[in-house]
Order: structure tokens, then sequence, then C-alpha cells
């Protein structure tokens, strides 16, 4: 583990605005999708409906007091300590743009995007750099002391390493703003080590997501929660009516007591299927492939040699899957893989091993 200081916002191999659904987009229709973290199946039929229905209200300008108090509620919050946004992504821009900060610092590997609105915003970044051969295990000690903005993902996109709350929480100073972002947290059972909800912790600013667990990538919505004056910083800085009527109504539903048990359920289904893609990855342990462990996400991280040619064996075979070169601290040799179900994955794992073969001719 390191710390790596970069000036410029982009640098060879690691393109911080590409993301998985590169992978999908112009070329990738009729691929099977295990490059964009979203859970496959959704949004579920009750949500669609709920979010259809807002549809008559869109002459009004957005309210968002009912959708924020029911966050609040969720987290057991005041709902002054929440911030509603267009997406996790929107939040990242606003904490970058709105907070004034000196040495803002980001744990890699991780979603790339925090450092790239930081840099966007004129910021010189500072990486600490987690380490394969540690697990990518977070040691707080090597941040660095005088750092006033810290950013780590917690699980962590696309390590799938869920960090101890504990380690998280000992990154907290007086001055420092420590970003957590949970935006996978509640596919993991119990959503364990989450800070979500703590109000403890100094400086402590938590991101959800609420596309991923129910595919409302293409609606935009997520939130944030903070201290109220951070709160009210963030959305100084945000545009007027930031969230659509629809969004808003989704955020409602789902953190309606029946999309929490659902999402629950979804989360020990994810487990049970993450640990079927893990066993039937390990198999290729003696061609090289190895699983970064252990995993907690709707995702897994692997390496492999040859790793660009086996992916591009996969698109001609049917599956797109997630490079990793451009994630800080990992090169062409990794890829992350999304968690499906065991029918698909018992296809991957077939595609894969072909995939292999035609690498190695």
């Amino acid at each position: 583990m390191h710390t790596e200081h970069r000036s410029g916002s982009r640098r060879a191999g690691h393109d911080l605005r590409h993301h998985g659904d590169a992978e999908v987009r112009d070329d990738g229709a009729g691929l099977t999708d295990l490059a964009v973290n979203v859970r496959a199946g959704t949004p579920p039929a009750w949500l669609r409906e709920r979010i259809a229905g807002s549809l008559t209200g869109l002459a009004a300008y957005p309210d968002g007091r009912s959708a924020r108090a029911a966050v609040a509620a969720r987290h057991g919050l005041p709902a002054e300590r929440v911030l509603l946004t267009a997406g996790a992504a929107e939040a990242f821009v606003l904490l970058a743009r709105a907070l004034k900060v000196r040495r803002p610092v980001v744990v890699h590997p991780q979603f790339t995007e925090p450092e790239a609105a930081l840099r966007d915003a004129g910021h010189s970044v500072d990486r600490v750099l987690l380490r394969a051969s540690d697990g990518f295990r977070l040691d707080p000690e090597a941040v660095p002391e005088d750092a006033d903005l810290v950013v780590v993902g917690n699980p962590t996109n696309p390590t799938s390493v869920l960090h101890p709350a504990g380690a998280i929480t000992r990154l907290a100073r007086p001055g420092r703003t420590l970003v957590v972002d949970e935006a996978f947290m509640d596919a993991v059972p119990g959503e364990r080590e989450a800070l979500a909800g703590r109000t403890d912790v100094p400086g402590l600013v938590v991101l959800r997501s609420l596309t991923k667990t129910w595919g409302l990538a293409g609606l935009r919505i997520g939130y944030v929660l903070a201290a109220p004056e951070t709160i009210e910083e963030l959305e100084r800085a945000q545009p007027l009516w930031p969230v659509s009527t629809p969004a808003l109504a989704a955020a409602e539903a789902c953190v309606s007591e029946r999309a929490l048990a659902e999402a629950a359920d979804a989360a020990y289904r994810i487990a049970a299927d993450r640990a079927h893609l893990v066993a039937g990855l390990k198999e290729f342990a003696p061609d090289g492939l190895t699983v970064a462990e252990p995993a907690e996400g709707p995702f897994v991280l692997v390496s492999l040699d040859r790793a660009p040619a086996v992916r591009r064996h996969l698109r001609s075979l049917g599956f797109a899957v997630r490079r990793g070169d451009t994630f800080p601290g990992l090169d062409e040799n990794w890829l992350r893989l999304a968690v499906r179900d065991r029918t698909t994955v018992n296809s991957f794992l077939q595609a894969l091993d072909q995939a292999m073969t035609l690498a190695d001719r």
C-alpha cells in the first residue's frame, strides 16, 4: 500500500471516465451483461408501476420533501441530514465543487468518478493504492494525516472488499471530511459494516445509490447522509429541482418496508450466486486465474494472464465483462464480473473456458 500524487485528470492506462456501460453500448447488442453492476431483472413490476403513476404529476415542479423524509426515516435520521441527488455520481460532483479542501485523498482501486470529479473541480488529488497482495484491505495508517477529504468505497467497486466499519471510522479526524461510498451496501446481507445512519463519526458523509439494486440507472436517484451543515453546503451547489418527480417517487418506494424486505432477500440470493461464481472461477486456478477474496459485493474481481484477449474472445462468445485497467492500482490483467443467476453463470463459465483456450493459441 502506498500513496501517489497525480495532477492530471488522466494518466496512461487509467481512463477515469470509463465505466462498465461502455462494454455494452454501441456494438454490445445481444451480449449477456456481466460488465454493469445493476441487478438483473430489475426494476420489478411494482416499482415500475409506482414510477409510472408519478407521470400524471409532471406539470408540477418536483417536491422532494416526502421522499427526503422517507429516506431519513429509513436510516433513523432527521430530514436535515439527507440530500437527494441525481444518482451517487451527482453527489461526487457536489462534494468536489462545494467543499473547500486542500488535500483530497482517494483510496484506490475504487469507483473512479470521485477522483474525476475532484480533478475537474481543479483539485490536485493524492491516491492511496491498496495492494492485491494484502487482499486490497484498508490500512488507515496509510492515509496521510493531513488529508482533509478522504474517499473510500464500502463494499469497494471493483475489488468487492467489505472493509470493517471500525477500520473506516479510524480515518475520521476533526477537520476532515470522510466520504464513504455505500452504493452497494444494500447488496450485503444485513448491511453489516454500514455507516449509514451513524451520527457519532466526525466529518462522516455517506453516499447511497438506488440505481444498482433496483435497476434505476436510467432514472438517476441516490442520496447523501451527512451533518446538516454539510448538507446545506451541498444543497447550495445543486441546481433548482435536481431530482425529477419520477425519481422522487422511486426514492420513496425503494425505502418502503416492502422494498427493504425485497432488497434483503436479494442480498442473500446474490451472496449464494456469488459463491457459485467464485467456486466455478476457482476451477481455472491451474490456468493462472486468481479471484480477489473474500468477495462481498455483487461483483467479483479476477486476475489472469492475457485478460485483454480473454475479454475479446468472451465478447465473440456473447458475454461482456468489465476491463480492470481503468482503475488506479490495477493493470490490464484484471477483469470485473457482475454476479448473475446460476444459469447465466454456468453459461459464462463455459464461455470463459473457451475464451481462455482461444487466448492461449
